[in-house]
């Protein structure tokens, strides 16, 4: 890491702003073009933009509360210390990615979180943040946001009630 590239440096530069989920974020670019409600799956309302993206930093001890959305969502790692995140598939499973630099600690650039599926991110390491790139297609609503309710989430997915007792809020 370059010497002044502190979480508040980004935060400042990006002019990020607190997530509903947790973290920061500022949204970069959202497409002119849209997709029109009769080309989308039945699960959306209206008419999307075809595709949008955010920066996003998640400090060292904060965390992105178990969500969903109605897009995938496409994560890109850019700088900081790697993130860990748990996905909680439709048929039960408990999936960890890990998005990082590190290649030979099973950590990937680039994440990708299927439309659906709940997920929560954590920063690992010793540094302070994790700075990285989202992009959702279709392009984000926060109509198409669902941040779980803990005691649901636990009712769906009871074998993992400690992790979701750690990601949620309410």
């Amino acid at each position: 890491m370059q010497a002044g590239r502190s979480a508040q440096y980004w935060i400042d530069k990006l002019d990020l702003a607190e997530h509903p989920e947790g973290g920061f974020f500022s949204p970069v670019f959202r497409a002119s073009e849209q997709i029109g409600r009769d080309g989308l799956p039945d699960r959306f309302t209206g008419n999307r933009a075809i595709v949008s993206s955010i920066y996003y930093l998640l400090k060292r001890g904060g965390f992105s509360a178990f969500h969903r959305l109605k897009s995938v969502e496409i994560w890109n790692f850019f700088e900081g210390d790697p993130l860990t995140i748990h996905v909680l598939d439709p048929l039960g499973g408990l999936i960890e990615k890990k998005l990082g630099p590190n290649f030979d600690n099973g950590e990937s650039f680039q994440v990708a979180i299927e439309a659906g599926n709940w997920f929560a991110a954590e920063q690992r390491g010793p540094g302070e943040f994790t700075l990285a790139g989202c992009t959702v297609a279709p392009g984000f609503e926060y109509e198409d946001m669902e941040i779980a309710q803990r005691k649901d989430l636990q009712a769906s997915y009871p074998q993992y009630a400690e992790i979701i007792e750690r990601f949620t809020r309410v």
